[in-house]
């Protein structure tokens, strides 16, 4: 099969189209002929070498049909989605004509998007759906801060939550957040939190931070007091959190958690508990805008990877046709 290889650590270029042998699934996996896949800000840190663990053949989430299902629980070309599971990590990923997935993070899918608008879902709504529901248990009528709202995940996060507040990075890019269903912005200039409080006094009631450890204090001084901050994102890249001090550093009454999406599919995280069917269908009839920002040719991965690094993907970026 034709699979993207990442040759060696290092930039976009690294990523080279070979042919390799085709997986064979095993007991509770699930070979799927990919269709498209998401491109995720995780990827370019595996390609970079940056990763704890990675694969040569990366990708995280997929969508396609259904090859081989040994347990026969799936049938020969059932429509599924597939994210996480330690694909692109412990095992061969979606960059690829073919992948093996564990059965546990295999869902089938009944729906009339094409493969692109799929592929936009899985992973972002997964995400910003456990997130909010799981670590901020957001109640309606509370107020929601999205930092990184114009990455993927956050769109689907204002998706989700609509009609609370979000906040954008970029000026020219609050037209798109309003037009989400966002009811305020505001300009990230790494420190918000006095414009929050301003915008919403005594602070967010939730505060879902895609951008990660650079903006975290300011983050925590976002929320009101019993509010919660969960980080989900590392937009703003992996460095740890300099002379990070609770007594000095969060706020009291603030309670601050961590949503690792790759948990997806795990005993805690199992994939029944995201309802694919209903966000689909709320994409299918526009109550979600879960459209590609872009969507590329397989052979046009480099580009695709280049785009997401230079800030400028504004949304999902999806890439199809192996």
């Amino acid at each position: 099969m034709r699979a993207i290889v990442i040759t060696e650590p290092g930039g976009p270029e690294v990523l080279q189209i070979q042919e390799v042998a085709d997986p064979v699934p095993g007991n509770a996996e699930v070979l799927i002929a990919v269709e498209a896949f998401g491109v995720n800000h995780a990827e370019t840190h595996m390609r970079k070498g940056e990763w704890p663990e990675a694969t040569q053949i990366s990708g995280i989430e997929a969508v396609g049909t259904v090859v081989t299902d040994p347990s026969g629980v799936l049938a020969e070309g059932t429509k599924v989605l597939t994210i996480m599971g330690g694909l692109g990590r412990t095992r061969n990923g979606s960059y690829a004509e073919y992948t093996v997935a564990p059965a546990s993070n295999v869902a089938s899918i009944e729906t009339s998007l094409d493969w692109a608008d799929l592929a936009a879902i899985p992973e972002s709504y997964a995400t910003a759906w456990l997130a909010l529901h799981g670590n901020l248990e957001l109640e309606a009528g509370q107020s929601l801060l999205v930092r990184g709202a114009t990455s993927a995940l956050g769109q689907a996060a204002v998706n989700i939550a609509r009609d609370l507040g979000a906040t954008t990075r970029r000026e020219d890019r609050a037209v798109l957040l309003r037009s989400l269903g966002a009811d305020d912005v505001v300009i990230d200039t790494g420190e918000i939190a006095g414009a929050v409080h301003a915008l919403l006094p005594g602070g967010a009631d939730r505060v879902l931070d895609l951008v990660g450890n650079s903006v975290l204090r300011d983050s925590l001084r976002a929320a009101g007091t019993a509010g919660r901050v969960c980080q989900a994102g590392f937009l703003g890249g992996l460095g740890p959190v300099a002379d990070f001090l609770p007594a000095f550093d969060m706020p009291s009454g603030v309670q601050f958690s961590f949503f690792g999406s790759f948990e997806v599919g795990t005993g805690a995280y199992p994939i029944a508990a995201v309802p694919f069917e209903e966000i689909v269908t709320k994409a299918e009839t526009g109550v979600y805008r879960a459209t590609p920002a872009r969507v590329f040719p397989f052979e046009e991965i480099a580009a695709a990877h280049r785009l997401m690094e230079a800030g400028q993907a504004s949304g999902k970026l999806v890439v199809t046709g192996a």
